[in-house]
């Protein structure tokens, strides 16, 4: 596995987003020990980077690494979010990124993840009720304090990245980014580029379509918020399995996976990416470690840079309206 570096991190080119292992996905927290195989075999692999928060769960996905982690801490650069729970106040799946809601969320997260600090610490989502100049100022005590490493944004548009910066360096900013969802392309990147920002690309794989095995959502259970997603759902979901078997095309001519191809693809974008693909079985994490050896050629680059986009929004219209992009 090779490494870069998000401004002062140093990371693998590919993390593990383990939100699947608890939430949000078909058979999410069903089995928890070969999730954390899952991680154990991650971290042999080479990956350094492991994502999470506390609204994953809730807190059940905290408290799923901290033991997947346990004696293996040092192994790992560890990032967690704040910003989606308001403790004390709204609760769950609401905005709040106040001094006094982030202090209560840190030592929840740190005692979950059974650790004395969290290596990247993201805001969630913005906070439109607290200017992020008050949350990037909390966040510097925590540094200042030893319980946070570097600070993070996620989906976080260009002025508020830079209003953010102004007061506490972001070393990285967590944003979906993949083949065919490229929005942040013209207005984030070239900011993040301009500040020596890092970029963590999450659903690198399109929620799983871009793997080329989601060919219905049948199977998908009850909780799995790909049911109501406008990309799985109608004519998008047809027009964007065609898309993916463009990329399948292209894997076969190379003898590799559609998920690898995909994780090729983005990691050509620039040496300041790491994406973190989920997953939560070892078989998938083996497949998508490989990637990281996989070179595309300058033709197959352009054929898959030339895709249309894929059809429907990114999020349920509630989500897209916590979205700064």
């Amino acid at each position: 596995m090779r490494y870069i570096t998000l401004r002062d991190l140093e990371v693998s080119r590919i993390g593990l987003g383990a939100m699947g292992m608890s939430h949000g996905y078909t058979g999410a927290g069903t089995d928890d020990a070969e999730s954390i195989r899952t991680v154990h075999r991650a971290l042999e692999l080479g990956v350094t980077l492991v994502d999470t928060a506390e609204i994953y769960g809730p807190y059940t996905n905290e408290e799923l690494l901290g033991r997947a982690l346990k004696g293996r801490r040092d192994q790992v650069v560890l990032a967690t979010k704040f910003g989606l729970v308001s403790h004390g106040g709204d609760g769950t799946w609401n905005l709040d990124s106040r001094p006094a809601n982030i202090r209560t969320a840190v030592e929840g997260s740190l005692k979950r993840l059974g650790t004395d600090h969290i290596d990247l610490y993201y805001q969630h989502r913005v906070d439109p009720h607290t200017p992020i100049e008050e949350t990037a100022g909390a966040v510097a005590e925590l540094i200042a304090e030893g319980k946070v490493r570097a600070f993070g944004l996620s989906e976080a548009g260009p002025d508020t990245i830079r209003r953010a910066h102004a007061v506490q360096p972001v070393t990285a900013v967590q944003s979906e980014y993949s083949l065919w969802t490229r929005g942040i392309e013209d207005r984030v990147l070239t900011v993040l580029r301009e500040l020596n920002i890092g970029l963590v690309p999450f659903s690198p794989l399109g929620r799983g379509l871009l793997t080329g095995a989601v060919r219905s959502t049948d199977a998908f259970d009850a909780n799995d918020f790909r049911r109501g997603n406008p990309r799985f759902t109608g004519d998008n979901f047809r027009h964007n399995l065609a898309l993916a078997d463009e990329v399948r095309a292209v894997a076969a001519e190379i003898g590799a996976t559609p998920a690898q191809v995909a994780l090729a693809w983005l990691l050509a974008q620039g040496d300041d990416i790491a994406p973190i693909p989920g997953t939560k079985r070892v078989a998938r994490v083996e497949e998508n470690t490989a990637a990281d050896a996989l070179t595309l050629t300058a033709a197959q680059l352009d054929k898959l840079g030339s895709l249309p986009p894929a059809a429907g929004a990114t999020h349920s219209e509630a989500q897209a309206r916590m979205l700064e992009r």
